[in-house]
């Protein structure tokens, strides 16, 4: 029967595990020298070998022939313990054993002492699921254990286990895997399975797998399927990613503010069967890397994906500014998180292209910083010269308009205003015309003196 990679490939000593030698290192020492504590608490982000230290240690303890600290996985307990078969080591999954009533039972038995084995060993995975009366009833058996117990707790989200579990184990963080480290071993279980991985596949799923073994060996899987040659564009198009070159000339057209040419990209990769949120993801982890070559020119090179060369980082960068690009990063992210509840999840990707385009429409305090250094670079440069005016008729050019006066209005010089016309007299029409006055008779003549 077909088993899984990551299964069949499951490290088997401490030895074997890629990328956590902080850890596996102090294990094996405690191991060789007996100095085992009863509770042991790991964390990390998935994939990065937490439940497989667990299951290694927890052979380790019972081995009858231990090796430097590593389990032989050949005797009656290693084998036992591994085809489970011996009971004395139980895994639990926390999410679906949380309640109160599990804890109690697992309590009840952790105290007989074990039936094949030297220590009874419980692996609780996931173990920040388990409600607050299940922790409660947890505290007291890893306060007070017996000398047979020994617990080994796993979880990705630390900040939920209460601080009285934690402060009763000895705690280990997984960090993520190195994309080299990952890349590796791809390569070497390639080889063993015959897969015809090359070394830019390969390494392009070290970088898709962000840090977890088991996704990078998932990911090898499902692109292990008849292909000649597994290459970088044979995984892209298994997977249904953009890919380093569409996604820097996505990029280069949304700095160009090249609208148009954005959306018939977005429409061709689309069409070719490309998830929109793969290629919103995958802009947005460019944007990154530009923002950190930038903001961090000397100490951010340990810092990003490594998945784009040096020309097309350079170019990009120079055409776009560190407030434009946390401009588009924000936008990036905001429409990356709002895909899972979109309704048309292209018509969201497109509207994010828009406003990566032109800054102008996105309304945010990023778009207003990107406007501004937008204007103070031009600024820098010289503000360009007006357009000139088409040439006349006659084939030369237009005159140049007079320079204008900075005079206020009301010191302009004004033409003078036009002359009065001369009064015209008065004339009463509505009163009538003066009747003549008859004239008077004449006097008689005065009489003569006797």
């Amino acid at each position: 029967m077909y088993q899984a990679l990551y299964r069949k490939w499951r490290p088997r000593t401490f030895d074997d595990v890629v990328g956590q030698g902080h850890i596996t290192e102090t294990l094996k020492r405690q191991v060789a020298a007996g100095r085992l504590s009863h509770a042991y608490l790991f964390t990390g982000t998935r994939g990065t070998g937490k439940t497989t230290c667990a299951k290694i240690l927890a052979r380790a303890v019972n081995c009858e022939n231990p090796q430097e600290g590593n389990p032989c996985n050949a005797c009656p307990s290693c084998l036992g313990i591994e085809n489970g078969s011996i009971l004395d080591v139980l895994e639990l999954d926390a999410a679906s054993n949380n309640g109160v009533d599990q804890v109690r039972a697992l309590r009840d038995e952790a105290v007989y002492t074990p039936a094949a084995v030297r220590k009874r060993v419980y692996i609780v995975d996931e173990v920040h699921m388990l409600s607050t009366a299940a922790f409660n009833a947890l505290l007291k058996i890893l306060e007070e254990p017996p000398p047979h117990l020994l617990f080994i707790l796993a979880t990705t989200e630390l900040h939920k286990v209460p601080a009285t579990i934690k402060s009763r184990c000895q705690q280990f963080a997984f960090k993520r895997i190195l994309p080299t480290q990952i890349a590796q071993r791809l390569e070497y279980v390639a080889e063993q399975e015959g897969i015809p991985l090359t070394e830019e596949g390969a390494a392009l799923l070290a970088r898709l797998a962000d840090g977890g073994m088991r996704d990078a060996l998932s990911l090898l899987d499902q692109c292990a399927g008849g292909q000649d040659s597994l290459d970088e564009q044979a995984i892209l198009d298994v997977l249904g990613l953009a890919g380093n070159v569409e996604t820097a000339a996505l990029m280069g057209q949304l700095a160009a503010r090249d609208t148009a040419g954005a959306l018939s990209t977005l429409a061709r990769l689309y069409a070719g069967g490309r998830d929109v949120g793969s290629v919103l993801g995958e802009l947005s982890s460019l944007a990154r890397d530009l923002l950190l070559r930038k903001t961090a020119p000397l100490g951010g090179a340990a810092l990003m994906t490594g998945g784009y060369d040096e020309a097309a980082l350079r170019g990009l960068g120079e055409q776009l500014s560190a407030q434009r690009l946390l401009q588009m990063l924000t936008l990036l992210q905001d429409a990356s998180a709002g895909l899972a509840r979109s309704a048309n999840r292209r018509t969201d990707a497109e509207l994010c292209l828009i406003r990566l385009s032109d800054e102008g429409l996105d309304e945010s305090f990023a778009g207003l910083s990107a406007r501004i250094a937008r204007i103070e670079e031009r600024l820098a440069r010289g503000i360009p010269a007006a357009p000139k005016k088409p040439e006349t008729e006659r084939g030369g050019t237009a005159p140049a308009p007079a320079p204008k006066d900075d005079t206020p209005p009301w010191e302009e010089e004004r033409p003078p205003l036009p002359e009065e016309p001369p009064e015209e007299p008065d004339y009463v029409f509505d009163e009538p015309a003066p009747v003549p006055e008859p004239p008077a008779p004449p006097k008689p003549p005065a009489p003569k003196p006797v």
